[in-house]
């Protein structure tokens, strides 16, 4: 990478603030990609597209020790698991409320 690529690219109404990243995401309309054989959909990088398969098979390998339930994600775990903590890391910083779900947060934000 330059260190002084300072510019934001821009390609289809997305911002990039790396080249590779941009160079990733054009593999998308190149034919590059790793596409799903289920639905078509094209990834980047092959993680991606791993993360992505589980939506066809419904597998859940990632279980809450807590209380059992399954995800297929370990992002979605990690957000269950506040249930169980009462972790609320997404705050307003102009009220005093606190949320477990960063969407929750901007959804929140728009009513100010």
């Amino acid at each position: 990478e330059n260190p002084h690529w300072r510019e934001t690219l821009l390609h289809r109404g997305e911002r990039f603030r790396q080249r590779s990243h941009l160079i990733q995401h054009q593999r998308i309309y190149t034919g590059e990609a790793h596409s799903c054989s289920e639905c078509g959909k094209g990834f980047s990088v092959s993680w991606k597209l791993l993360r992505h398969q589980v939506t066809h098979t419904g597998e859940k390998p990632f279980r809450c020790a807590e209380c059992g339930k399954r995800f297929s994600g370990n992002s979605q775990l990690v957000q269950h698991q506040r249930v169980h903590t009462g972790e609320k890391p997404y705050k307003c910083s102009e009220f005093r409320k606190s949320f477990t779900v960063s969407s929750h947060l901007i959804q929140h934000l728009r009513f100010h």
